[in-house]
């Protein structure tokens, strides 16, 4: 790639690291006036890097033949950004359900010659919301006070954890094999996404918000649901002509709906599906109950019709988080057992369906050979590794017949341990870690505080069979909807949670059990 040669040259390497301390700088500062300017560099920067990458791509042939034009586009843009964020100031709160909103929507945009699907509506989001708070607080109109760590440190040692993978990530890119694919990752994925973490972070998640996202997103999901039950019926896709392909040559037909992939649009079906499954479990309406199970039927179809299998066990993990909390550990795991026991069964009479005939590379779709793969590579650098985002060309240069869906990562931390070595994969374990701590802490007995620690756990199992950790910014909403609540009150507790009803046998302080 002859014209993006000028990204791998020396200022872009620093502007990556420099970028991913600005983030840190925005996870960790405790003082809103450094916060608001680590914020508004983050924002400039990590644009100049992309415009620095694609300068001489033809995305950008239009800017150098209408230089003028373009500097007018920009002005405009920005003045649309501040108004818009002049708007949302003094209604921040709307600040979750827009981004609850924009998650699912992509825009195909192509770089360094490959086709990416963008969260560009998303992206509009986080930058007016971080202009709505970082202006009034650089002109001094608003003095926050400090946000209290009310659970012990956890929420702390997340932030201070995601921050280091996060520096890691841009350190580690200064001698990646392909450069371009982790300068794309920071300013796609980690910048924005930590941007909006911290705007989840800060906002109060009282009954109002929590009720309006969670109605959002049911909404979506039955939309969406149906697209793929349309894509079904007419033997049709929307996205993805490789998924056109592959339903060509097979007798079964996968749906992806409005995502590119439906592995990420069963992800989200799944998560959508715990979150909604709290309702069943606590005190609710019956006519309320009653339209939450068709709800969660006409998403379990739409899940059927994906083929994913990472998502249905996420979704069985899921639910199974949600038992625990709710009830005793020992019974949820004897019904956990039942059901593993039965898949069992069920794939031992019948090795075909579940096409065991292939072998473990061909029932995994080929993830068994990426992970073995992966598993090689991190022998050959056990300590840092290939660099960030090198996965692919290593993979792809180690095995040059390997057809070309196949060269991309499926398992988050045989990913993290070829690129990063040793140094990177004790930082993502130490962070799943903490993050699992910090939100399954002192939630039993509170709905919403289980819902979450029930849809985060069945993400990070979706990432050991598909991808997308930290790439994925239902991971940082999650964390940031998580950890707010987590610090609601001094020593991490809540009360119990009105918004999504009382205990079945309520108990004095029952939301304060660990």
């Amino acid at each position: 790639m002859p014209a993006l040669a000028t990204v791998s040259g020396p200022l872009p390497k620093l502007g990556v690291i420099v970028v991913s301390l600005l983030v840190a700088g925005v996870l960790l500062a405790r003082e809103p006036r450094g916060r608001a300017l680590a914020t508004l560099a983050a924002l400039i920067l990590a644009p100049v890097l992309l415009a620095a990458e694609l300068w001489h791509s033809p995305q950008l042939s239009i800017v150098h033949r209408h230089s003028l034009y373009a500097v007018v586009g920009i002005v405009v843009g920005i003045a649309i950004l501040l108004g818009l964020a002049r708007l949302l100031t003094p209604r921040r709160a709307l600040v979750a359900p827009l981004a609850v909103f924009a998650l699912p929507f992509r825009v195909p945009i192509q770089s360094g010659g490959t086709t990416s699907n963008l969260l560009v509506p998303l992206y509009l989001v986080v930058a007016v919301g971080c202009l709505a708070w970082m202006i009034p607080v650089l002109r001094d109109e608003v003095r926050e006070p400090l946000v209290a760590d009310g659970s012990g440190g956890w929420a702390v040692r997340v932030e201070r954890l995601l921050a280091l993978v996060i520096v890691l990530y841009g350190i580690q890119s200064a001698y990646s094999s392909d450069f371009e694919k982790a300068l794309q990752q920071m300013v796609f994925f980690y910048v924005p996404f930590a941007l909006l973490y911290r705007l989840v972070r800060d906002l109060s998640w009282d009954r109002t918000m929590v009720t309006r996202c969670l109605r959002l997103l049911a909404v979506l999901a039955i939309a969406f649901a149906a697209i793929g039950f349309v894509e079904y019926a007419t033997k049709t896709i929307i996205l993805n002509p490789k998924l056109v392909v592959a339903n060509d040559l097979h007798t079964y037909f996968t749906v992806n709906s409005v995502f590119f992939d439906p592995d990420i649009f069963g992800r989200f079906l799944a998560l959508t599906m715990v979150l909604l499954a709290v309702l069943l479990i606590y005190d609710r309406d019956q006519r309320e109950q009653t339209g939450v199970i068709v709800v969660l039927a006409v998403l379990w179809a739409g899940l059927v019709l994906t083929l994913s299998r990472s998502s249905l066990g996420a979704l069985l993990v899921g639910l199974g988080v949600l038992a625990a909390l709710r009830w005793r550990p020992g019974r949820a795991l004897v019904i956990a057992l039942a059901v593993v026991l039965l898949g069992a069964v069920a794939v031992a009479a019948s090795p075909r369906t579940f096409g065991l005939n292939q072998g473990i590379n061909g029932a995994s779709s080929g993830r068994g050979g990426l992970v073995s793969g992966g598993i090689t590579l991190f022998g050959q650098r056990p300590l840092y590794g290939y660099g960030s985002g090198s996965f692919v060309t290593e993979y792809r240069r180690a095995h040059r017949r390997t057809a070309t869906t196949l060269s991309a990562s499926h398992t988050i931390p045989v990913t993290i341990a070829a690129e990063q070595g040793i140094i990177g994969e004790l930082a993502y374990i130490a962070l799943v870690v903490c993050a699992l701590v910090c939100l399954l802490r002192r939630a039993r007995g509170d709905p919403v505080r289980s819902a979450v620690a029930a849809a985060f756990t069945a993400l990070v199992f979706h990432t050991m069979l598909y991808a997308d950790f930290l790439e994925d910014p239902v991971t940082w909403v999650l964390l940031g909807a998580g950890v707010a609540l987590a610090v609601a009150l001094p020593g991490g507790t809540l009360p119990p949670s009105p918004d999504l009803g009382r205990s079945r046998r309520p108990r004095p302080g029952a939301a304060l059990e660990g």
